[in-house]
């Protein structure tokens, strides 16, 4: 309905792009706060909305996993459709849906029914996001493309290391009495104008929907889902069950079902068909590097968010507001990075940021180690904003450029599969990441104390992050659009 009022999007050219771009861009922006809030938001809430609703320890981090799980596995689904039907149409439909289910999240009466309706909200997420770098290319020439995707460093990296300082805030400040259930309804004034203006705002599916139509392959969407289903499911509710058998055979049942995935995309290509994701991907060397260097750090990045907040709450005794508060070097060094990567160097540096970035985090993840471990009892949030702000000075330099340079050479027709890629390679580096950092962290606190475990798990994610340094140099040089080398 929104579309039907909205006034005729101009139509984007290479050389000038989309009259409204610079407005378009904050609106994918907001979708991705959306999504990045409701993901690290609800973790802290997780006490209050059991006292409240009661659940038993499975039912509460299902809470959480439901979500991850739902949007990991139609992420590269949701990526496909806006190539066959209109990027913008998808747009706007996650974004509704989004918003409708964070208001059905709010009136849950029970744990299982708010797990049902975070689900769904997984579902239209995994619709939503994998929009945003297939329209930023079609409204975008390619002389800004480097400037556009250099303001996710800033808005993701703010987004992600304050969610937990909100969600304490909301939760304590009991707001109307809602309790918990504000976490949920802040997404309602933000998803119905994110609708609102994507109607307006955002190019008409004319523009930027793929050149090359085609349908959606059924059999490579359930042969997909229950890949990721079988990795990602035993990775989210390991750790919780302390690993029993059942999980390392899902895991490892779900490489044969990848590989018949591939034959059967092939065989689709082969009949004229189009393939769920697109197989010429994965010979361009920039992309299929840039998912490796990923997923190491995104790994890093989401062990590392949860083995800090684990270790001030109940390492420490702080409560959920204090460590949210204590987060905040972090995001300055964050958007500190992103700023400094996006206008300055990575533009003229390219991938080489990447390198930086990589030990810069590491140097920083290294900090909190020695920090954690001469610290006396009393460890105090000044101790520990030096090497935060050094941690999120790297992955602000990291996440300015990472896009740009993943997407470089891509070609159009293969923009909304690639997107789907990217974004079930960050979910998929985030459950690795919090399913090893986490059961080190867990591990060693029973044996030697949560002071240790922590410093311990701090290096851990500094040597992650040196081996994303090195898959980093892996990285070959391709020509941006515009003929600009990185």
């Amino acid at each position: 309905m929104t579309s039907q009022i909205a006034p005729p999007a101009p139509v984007s050219t290479p050389s000038t792009g989309h009259r409204l771009r610079w407005a378009g861009l904050a609106v994918i922006l907001a979708a991705e706060v959306m999504d990045l809030l409701d993901t690290t938001i609800v973790g802290v809430a997780a006490p209050a909305v059991r006292q409240d609703l009661g659940g038993s320890d499975a039912q509460i981090q299902w809470i959480t996993a439901s979500y991850t799980l739902a949007f990991a596995v139609l992420l590269i689904t949701g990526g496909r459709l806006g190539d066959l039907f209109g990027r913008k149409r998808l747009f706007v439909l996650g974004a509704a849906g989004f918003t409708l289910a964070s208001l059905l999240c709010a009136a849950a009466p029970g744990a299982g029914t708010l797990i049902a309706t975070r689900t769904v909200q997984g579902l239209f997420a995994a619709l939503l996001i994998p929009q945003g770098l297939g329209l930023i290319r079609a409204m975008f020439p390619p002389k800004e493309l480097g400037a556009a995707f250099g303001l996710f460093g800033p808005v993701l990296g703010l987004s992600s290391v304050l969610g937990p300082t909100l969600g304490g805030y909301l939760t304590d400040a009991d707001w109307f009495g809602l309790g918990w259930r504000a976490v949920f309804l802040i997404n309602l004034p933000v998803g119905l104008l994110t609708v609102v203006a994507a109607g307006r705002i955002l190019p008409a599916d004319r523009v930027s929907r793929a050149t090359r139509a085609g349908r959606i392959d059924p059999v490579g969407v359930l042969l997909l889902g229950l890949a990721v289903l079988l990795l990602v499911y035993p990775l989210v509710q390991g750790r919780e069950l302390d690993w029993p058998l059942w999980t390392f055979l899902a895991m490892a049942a779900s490489a044969p079902v990848v590989w018949i995935f591939t034959r059967h995309q092939r065989s689709v290509l082969r009949r004229g068909g189009t393939p769920l994701i697109e197989p010429s991907l994965f010979a361009k060397r920039p992309f299929v590097s840039a998912l490796a260097t990923g997923l190491v750090f995104f790994a890093a990045l989401s062990g590392l968010m949860l083995v800090f907040t684990l270790h001030l709450q109940l390492g420490l005794g702080w409560t959920p507001l204090h460590a949210g508060l204590s987060m905040i070097p972090l995001s300055i060094g964050v958007v500190a990075g992103a700023v400094l990567s996006g206008a300055l160097l990575a533009p003229r540096h390219g991938r080489r940021v990447l390198h930086a970035g990589m030990l810069v985090a590491a140097a920083g993840a290294l900090g909190l180690w020695a920090t954690v471990e001469h610290a006396a009892a009393g460890l105090t949030s000044r101790q520990l904003a030096p090497a935060l702000a050094l941690a999120g000075l790297g992955l602000g330099l990291i996440m300015a450029p990472f896009f740009d340079i993943a997407l470089a050479g891509v070609e159009e027709s293969e923009t909304g599969s690639a997107a789907g890629v990217l974004n079930a390679q960050q979910q998929l580096g985030g459950s690795v990441g919090v399913a090893l950092l986490g059961t080190a962290f867990f591990g060693w606190a029973r044996t030697d104390g949560f002071r240790h475990a922590a410093g311990w798990t701090y290096g851990l994610t500094a040597a992650l992050l040196a081996v994303a340094f090195l898959v980093a140099f892996l990285l070959p040089r391709q020509a941006r659009p515009d003929g600009a080398g990185h």
